[in-house]
């Protein structure tokens, strides 16, 4: 679930007709609540990000069906429910606030042609967008600048700048000190889709928009740089703004090295590991355990750059940076012999290193590829410890002058691992599959379901909660995987919040099998709800991608709804790589129809089949 809204009970004008003030038509009927607009969307606290189009959902009352009602005079479905869900055009006023005028009608009790009345008009802000003056020739966006930070580069690298201004300006960069400026040039690109389009949208159409006439580029070398002036020149008329960029330079000569330590306070709480980013404030690509050790050679923003290798860096959070005494030298050197040793529930492969070097696993169906950074290979010899079958080849390469990579081939698919340190060396702990009896496969396995949230999580048009849904899944769930042999264990078991890490903590600590976090979706600002709603499960690791199109085709059987696929989703449940993981998004919650489902019995245990038949398959698929 990826948005978090708040309910308001809008203090609705009972603007009704003469006939429906009188006492019998305010009598509710004994099996509906009385008619009221309820908004649970939009939340006055958060700006409509959408400029354009979104969607505002609610209630008019349990049970009241029989309402019809209107958002800027647009007629809305109401569900049986009483709950509506409406997809309008935004139209901001001066001061940037999105006006809903909601108007519900329903026949009341008081005799033929009465009717009960409800209307009121709700407010809420939207995010700020630049809208040039009319009548003014030049102008700049100054919302746009892009970056608009403090960064830190050694001397000779380069900096993208892009800004928006006036269609067919000339646009350049004036620092203080410095002659000759810096010109931009027309990015004749298609302008993006927002990012919520991009990753939820169904309709591939929305992706292709026209080139932004208004967006220039320009290329910075990296030199100190501070208060540097943006002009916009049209004709006789010029335009100037300050962009808020600071740019320092580094000395490649004196390289900072650094430690990582993602629990400088000593809460003990964290997972020890700091993701590193291929970009700043990027996706997770790598997972540094606590002491890893590198150089520092970059700074934006909050974000500080490591150069892993000659040919790769890695961005991290700056709070997870430790700067070692001046004058450390850079870790490296030279990997040493590897030693294999097979156990009873797993092999552990221990490599020998001058020190805490970078490293990446490489995961693929049937080999495990430990990458280090910054080494020179001198493995004169590859233990295996033992014939053990599962392991059939240990190998070595230097793909570079400064990484080498250790490769594990199997016999069988990978089904997990974790890395540690052990003094200087890392040790790579490789996971045995599960035996598994393809007639029961769920005999004899730990299954660990996570229904998610709290804290936070999502509330229908009803109000339902999703903790509340997810819970009541989960526990149906582990019932009927429990009939079919399957020892199961709840990451929580009340409404009491419980953070991310500790769940996955928890399915670690008792060595699951399996690991499936349960939760109901929602979409950003924007996207079409009607056109984008359906099922769909997500995974990290490469060997989870089995088990979440098995759940999402067993999910889609049992819910009927439409099908939008499994996908790869960098969500902190489906990283942990000591077993297979996915988090599904069986039914949308702001969907009313999808909502009253998760409410109902019967909903519920349709979306607990779709999930333990869906493990089910998955663990008959390995079997087999």
């Amino acid at each position: 679930m990826r948005l978090v809204w708040a309910v308001f009970f809008v203090a609705a004008t009972a603007c009704a007709a003469p006939t429906a003030h009188r006492e019998s038509a305010s009598s509710p009927s004994p099996t509906r609540a009385p008619l009221q607009i309820t908004i649970v969307y939009p939340d006055t606290a958060d700006p409509i990000q959408a400029q354009d189009t979104s969607f505002i959902f609610g209630s008019v009352g349990r049970s009241r069906g029989d309402a019809s009602l209107s958002v800027n005079g647009q007629p809305v479905a109401v569900h049986a429910s009483g709950s509506w869900l409406a997809w309008v055009p935004l139209q901001p006023d001066s001061l940037g606030m999105a006006r809903f005028h909601i108007v519900a009608r329903a026949a009341s009790g008081g005799g033929r042609g009465s009717t009960e009345l409800r209307e009121t008009t709700f407010v809420a802000p939207m995010a700020p967008r630049f809208r040039p003056t009319p009548g003014v020739s030049a102008w700049i966006d100054t919302t746009s600048f892009t970056p608009r930070d403090s960064l830190a580069f050694p001397a000779g690298e380069g900096i993208r700048l892009s800004v928006r201004a006036t269609p067919g300006a000339q646009v350049r960069l004036r620092t203080e000190g410095k002659k000759e400026a810096i010109w931009f040039v027309p990015d004749t690109l298609p302008d993006e889709p927002a990012w919520g389009v991009r990753a939820f949208g169904t309709d591939t159409a929305a992706y292709r928009l026209p080139p932004a006439a208004d967006r220039y580029v320009a290329w910075v070398p990296a030199t100190p740089l501070c208060d540097a002036i943006v002009e916009a020149i049209v004709g006789t008329d010029t335009v100037r703004a300050v962009w808020p960029l600071v740019v320092d330079t580094l000395d490649r000569a004196r390289p900072v090295v650094i430690v990582l330590n993602d629990d400088t306070a000593h809460t003990g709480k964290t997972d020890s590991l700091t993701v590193g980013k291929a970009v700043p404030f990027g996706t997770y690509n790598w997972f540094f355990p606590l002491g890893t050790t590198a150089v520092a050679n970059g700074r934006w923003g909050s974000q500080t750059r490591l150069q892993l290798s000659r040919a790769v860096v890695a961005w991290v959070n700056t709070t997870d940076v430790v700067p070692l005494a001046p004058g450390t030298p850079p870790p490296g050197g030279t990997v040493g012999s590897v030693r294999l040793v097979a156990g009873d529930r797993s092999l552990v492969l221990q490599v020998p290193l001058p020190a805490r070097v970078p490293f990446k696993v490489e995961e693929d169906d049937r080999s495990l590829t430990i990458r280090l950074y910054g080494v020179a290979s001198n493995v004169n010899w590859m233990q295996h410890g033992g014939t053990d079958p599962y392991v059939t080849r240990l190998s070595y390469a230097q793909p570079a002058s400064d990484e080498v990579t250790i490769t594990l081939t199997l016999a069988a698919r990978v089904w997990g691992y974790r890395t540690r340190w052990r003094g200087r060396d890392l040790v790579l702990e490789l996971r045995r599959p599960p035996p598994i009896d393809p007639r029961r496969p769920l005999a004899g396995r730990t299954i660990v379901l996570d229904p998610g949230h709290p804290p936070l999580g999502a509330r229908g048009p009803s109000g339902l909660w999703e903790p509340v849904a997810t819970l009541a899944v989960a526990q149906q769930a582990k019932t009927l995987l429990e009939r079919r042999g399957a020892t199961v264990l709840l990451t929580r078991a009340d409404s009491t919040p419980v953070d991310l890490f500790p769940r996955t903590r928890f399915a670690q600590q008792h060595d699951a099998d399996v690991l499936v976090s349960i939760h109901a979706n929602a979409l950003p600002d924007g996207v079409n709800p009607f056109a984008n709603n359906g099922t769909s499960v997500y995974y990290f690791h490469p060997r989870s991608a089995a088990l979440a199109r098995a759940l999402d085709r067993a999910l889609v059987a049992e819910l009927g709804v439409r099908d939008l696929g499994m996908g790869r989703g960098d969500y902190a449940l489906v990283r942990d790589p000591w077993m297979p993981s996915a988090l599904t998004e069986g039914l949308f919650m702001m969907i009313p129809e999808q909502e009253a489902l998760l409410a109902s019995p019967e909903g519920r245990m349709r979306y607990a089949r779709g999930i333990a038949n869906g493990i089910e398959d998955f663990l008959r698929e390995m079997a087999n």
